[in-house]
């Protein structure tokens, strides 16, 4: 299997290699050269997460140094439940918070430390990797625990200053020794900005060994597909029905896991992208051509994003704006819609909904009939100042939270422009 850039298709490079560079040298993304067609047959007496991972990807590493590791690799990431749980109305929940930083990314982040650390581990290059991370909440907390304290490798997290929640800023900020953390005056899409712009300055990759932790990065993306076959597999062994999915969206790269899946042959009936009131994508999908929108602070913080980048990935797996328009679903979800969301959801759903799971809830309300998995992608302690004034009572905080929740806080301030970042990153931690 080969990688090609979103770009330029005559770019290529293997796994690792794309894993590594983390974007193409052309500044587009790696994407699969070809997708595999999977049986789900083939994935037969693969009842586990793990197991069905390591079989799902194994064209995706096939012909690769990593290939041999896929399996334990697999083992080392997915190590807590992903529960797929029933609730009414021909509905279930996944559940994708029961990580070490209590949200989705924790699949992607964990699969893929141990991806880089082999890399580096076999690689003659003495110099210590940087991974560059750009977050608008979640991403670079299960960065950092997936990271942390990993020989060779150091972690740069640029978060938006101010747009996240208290606890989400603890998971980026407590942890020191080899991850700073880096408070960017400006949105996540500045942040984003940030780290495509040092990812394709030639100076920067000169002096440093660079990659990328953010879904812009293939080795994010690959594991949480397997979330996606799996859940979708088991549903239809439960009820004998292919179910929709209904992700919460901000930056695509989980909807784009799972229109993967969809692509290699899952049985998913079809892929929604809930959305909070950032326009980008219902736009896109209303008729509008793609473009980047400003970008609007609400309730679902992790979801605010102008101009989500993996839009580019899915664009060229349908081969264009006006081939992807009409496979795309996409629903707006403003922060009113939101509240009523989570006050409702202890009476309507007898659950406790996270402001992002709550997008997804809204779209499924909406849905009517059929079979739906909402993806519920945080666990609702993360953002107690939204969600326990709604319900009336405190919500639990998982203990891996809350041993994160007491210990010192370690930013720095910076500004949104690449000569900073050159200055922060070769300067030492303070």
């Amino acid at each position: 299997m080969r990688y090609i850039s979103t770009r330029d298709p005559s770019h290529t490079a293997t796994l690792a290699q794309a894993v590594l560079r983390g974007i193409a040298p052309d500044g587009g993304l790696y994407v699969p050269e070809t997708f595999p067609t999977v049986p789900p047959e083939a994935l037969n007496g693969a009842d586990t997460l793990t197991e069905v991972a390591a079989r799902l990807l194994a064209p995706f590493f096939a012909g690769d140094a990593l290939a041999g590791a896929l399996a334990p690799i697999c083992a080392e990431a997915f190590t807590f439940p992903v529960p797929l749980r029933e609730l009414r109305d021909r509905t279930a929940v996944l559940e994708l918070f029961h990580g070490p930083t209590a949200a989705f990314k924790d699949v992607g982040a964990r699969f893929l430390a141990g991806m880089l650390s082999r890399i580096v581990g076999a690689d003659e290059d003495a110099r210590p990797l940087t991974i560059l991370v750009a977050t608008s909440g979640d991403t670079g907390g299960a960065v950092a625990a997936a990271f942390h304290g990993r020989p060779g490798v150091e972690v740069a997290v640029l978060y938006p200053a101010g747009m996240v929640s208290p606890r989400q800023e603890k998971q980026l900020t407590a942890w020191g020794g080899n991850v700073r953390a880096f408070a960017v005056r400006g949105a996540f899409d500045d942040c984003q900005r940030l780290v495509k712009a040092a990812m394709a300055d030639p100076g920067l990759r000169a002096a440093r060994r660079l990659s990328s932790a953010n879904s812009i990065n293939v080795g994010r993306l690959l594991p949480q597909m397997a979330y996606y076959a799996w859940a979708a597999r088991e549903y239809v062994r439960r009820h004998g029905r292919e179910p929709g999915f209904i992700v919460p969206s901000g930056n695509v790269g989980n909807a784009t896991a799972a229109l993967w899946a969809m692509r290699v042959g899952m049985p998913v009936r079809q892929v929604v992208m809930a959305t909070n009131a950032n326009p980008a994508l219902t736009a896109f999908t209303g008729g509008a051509a793609w473009s980047a929108h400003p970008t609007v602070s609400t309730l679902a913080t992790a979801m605010d994003v102008g101009s989500p980048s993996n839009m580019e990935r899915i664009l060229h797996l349908f081969g264009g704006e006006d081939r992807a328009r009409p496979a795309l679903r996409a629903e707006r979800v403003d922060d009113d819609e939101i509240r009523r969301v989570i006050r409702d959801g202890p009476r309507t759903w007898g659950q406790v909904w996270d402001p992002h799971t709550a997008t997804a809830v809204a779209v499924r309300e909406r849905a009517g009939g059929g079979d739906w998995i909402i993806v519920s992608t945080a666990h609702p302690a993360k953002f107690e100042g939204v969600v326990e004034p709604l319900v009336g009572h405190e919500i639990p905080v998982p203990s891996e939270l809350r041993r994160l929740l007491d210990q010192p806080s370690h930013a720095q301030p910076l500004e949104p422009t690449l000569d900073a970042l050159r200055e922060a990153l070769a300067a030492p931690p303070r």
